[in-house]
């Protein structure tokens, strides 16, 4: 994966959103950059996020994702990797949505770091084009296009994904709404933890654990392990008043992350639309920075429930929406129901 530095890019789309904002140029700025590749979104002519979209990535993602102040709240690894930062699952980079069985494939686990001997049970998600690339007041929008391809290359899913994003001066917003749908074949998502929308998250978002870890040096480099817990301050909180570790596997329409990083308190967040299916959904939410919402998984992650299999015919769609929150400071379970009301109203959007 190659792209440019963390700090080229800030400078490149702070110096456009100074400029376009001199210009009387909306507040929600999304920009193509096609030599890239990928699309810079700016919210009062500051850096929220950059579409991405490089096929050695073997996914679109949403690389970084920063506050409203500017604190990056992603993990840089492998992509633009910082100090300090946990080495590991090379395949988690910034926002992401794909899945570990269709019919039978492996797309979440896929990235260049896949040995030979395994690649055709990978699958990969290609970007195809940008449908529409609006900006605005209140709401800036990215609608594109992509395909679900097998080994050699044959499309199984086409995608349509639209991102919606907004913010003020304490917080960022992204709507994902993901129509998938199946091309020649019957296409068959099976009961799998590994999906469906997830986030790597900052060093500082991840909760305090006593195993040693790898983690990066100055340059980026991985270490030898070690155990540690300085700057590690997240806990999950479940819409049940579950925390931490016991938040795996439930299920419930939202789910909170809060932590610090550097010297800003963060609070992530990630809403389940009712009208999604496995509605609520199922979180695969883990200590080491992995959040993610898998609406798909269910015997996988309750032995008593019976298997999910979820099978789309040959021009046979299913969609998804989400919502991510990224609120500056603490925000409590009450103020993220409240906002998951909105949500499921149709509100903002």
């Amino acid at each position: 994966m190659r792209t440019k530095t963390a700090a080229a890019t800030l400078l490149v789309c702070a110096l456009a959103g100074a400029l376009a904002m001199a210009q009387g140029t909306p507040r929600i700025q999304v920009v193509k950059d096609p030599a890239a590749p990928r699309v810079d979104v700016l919210i009062d002519g500051k850096p929220f996020t950059s579409y991405v979209y490089a096929r050695d990535q073997k996914k679109p993602s949403l690389f970084p994702l920063r506050t409203a102040s500017g604190t990056m709240v992603t993990r840089g690894w492998p992509v633009e990797p910082r100090a300090n930062e946990r080495a590991d699952h090379p395949h988690h980079v910034g926002l992401w949505f794909n899945y570990g069985d269709v019919n039978g494939l492996d797309f979440w686990n896929n990235s260049d770091a896949v040995p030979a001997e395994r690649a055709a049970k990978m699958g990969t998600v290609v970007h195809k084009r940008i449908i529409e690339a609006t900006s605005g007041r209140d709401a800036g929008e990215l609608n594109v296009e992509m395909e679900w391809v097998d080994s050699t290359g044959t499309p199984l899913l086409n995608e349509n994904t639209r991102f919606v994003f907004a913010g003020d001066a304490q917080s960022r917003t992204i709507d994902r709404i993901t129509r998938l749908t199946a091309l020649k074949a019957p296409v068959t998502l099976g009961d799998n933890k590994e999906g469906l929308l997830g986030i790597r998250v900052a060093r500082g978002l991840e909760q305090p654990s006593p195993a040693p870890v790898v983690l990066t040096d100055a340059a980026g480099k991985p270490q030898a392990k070690t155990v540690t817990n300085e700057g590690v301050t997240g806990e999950y909180v479940g819409s049940d008043g579950k925390k931490g570790d016991a938040v795996w596997g439930t299920r419930g329409p939202w789910m909170l992350l809060g932590g610090t990083v550097g010297s800003e308190r963060v609070t992530l967040a990630m809403l389940d639309h009712p009208s999604n299916p496995g509605y609520p959904t199922a979180w695969h939410a883990r200590g080491y920075g992995l959040f993610a919402a898998n609406n798909l998984g269910q015997q996988v992650f309750d032995p008593k429930a019976a298997e999910a299999k979820l099978t789309l015919q040959p021009g046979e769609s299913i969609t998804f929406r989400h919502r991510i929150l990224i609120l500056n400071g603490e925000a409590d379970p009450q103020r993220i129901s409240a906002e998951h009301k909105k949500f499921a109203a149709g509100e903002g959007r």
